[in-house]
């Protein structure tokens, strides 16, 4: 069973450069740092109700190779989605019985490198073809579990919502619903903004399927990564943080959603659109 996201993967193409940014923007330190002997480098930053990995090449081997690969061809930004498994290998029954392939659970170790300390998971993977294009993992916790820290309120405490272009928003709606299990808190077309809005509601935060007016409703194109809505306590203290820091931002201004205020990140982010709300239900 699903049970919320555990994180989200961004890569960069370089770790110290990507944790600069992102400790910068989201106002907090990793709370860990790792490099495999493959050649991968990581950098968590646990959250309220998920998790940031930046993943980076490190190295020679032949997943920095692979990582490096990857950026020439797609460029760096966000790329998968771990979803959070209380139920591993019933969760791979079930995928396997919708024909969405999972692959073989494995056993994951990672060691921070700061410290005496060890994190292990078990995980499988869904193949992207099976999956509109957007890379799925189900992951399970196991020794180690992170929690988040406390920040201040202008700094960011939470992921509010993300989102996910699509050309076939009934296929959206299978995948996450009827086969991901997630939850459907609302379907709407708004013609004022050219858009249909899909929400699954999952461990706190909103998985929004975006489809755009004029694409059709049958479309057999991938879907692909939009961005990245990032929740703080105080706007208007996050806003002068950020553009102290160097930051490209806009104005404050009035969310779409009731009682929300908002401002975008315009640059800056590893090609991940970016925007900061307060407001509203968290």
């Amino acid at each position: 069973m699903i049970n919320g996201l555990d994180h989200i993967v961004i890569l960069a193409p370089d770790i110290e450069a990507g944790t600069a940014v992102y400790a910068a923007l989201l106002g907090r330190a990793p709370d860990w740092r790792a490099v495999s002997d493959a050649g991968v480098a990581t950098a968590l930053f646990q959250l309220g109700n998920t998790a940031l990995e930046l993943v980076a090449p490190s190295g020679c081997g032949a997943s920095a190779e692979h990582l490096r690969a990857r950026i020439t061809q797609e460029g760096p930004g966000l790329k998968s989605l771990a979803f959070r498994s209380t139920d591993l290998g019933g969760d791979h029954r079930v995928l396997t019985r919708l024909a969405l392939s999972p692959e073989e659970i494995q056993d994951g170790m990672s060691e921070d490198m700061a410290r005496e300390a060890r994190r292990t998971w078990r995980s499988f993977r869904v193949p992207p073809e099976h999956t509109a294009g957007i890379r799925w993992f189900f992951v399970a916790p196991e020794e180690g579990a992170l929690e988040p820290a406390e920040v201040a309120l202008g700094h960011v405490h939470a992921l509010d919502h993300l989102v996910i272009n699509t050309p076939n928003p009934d296929r959206a709606m299978a995948l996450y619903g009827a086969k991901l299990g997630l939850r459907l808190a609302l379907d709407r077309s708004a013609p004022e903004w050219g858009l249909r809005l899909i929400f699954f509601r999952t461990g706190g935060l909103t998985v929004e399927i975006a489809h755009r007016s004029g694409q059709g409703e049958e479309a057999s194109g991938p879907d692909n990564f939009w961005g990245l809505t990032w929740r703080v306590g105080d706007i208007e203290a996050a806003h002068g943080r950020l553009a102290t820091k160097g930051f490209n931002v806009s104005e404050v201004r009035t969310g779409r959603r009731a009682g929300t205020r908002v401002f975008t990140v315009r640059d800056g982010t590893m090609g991940v659109p970016t925007l900061f709300i307060s407001g509203g239900v968290d």
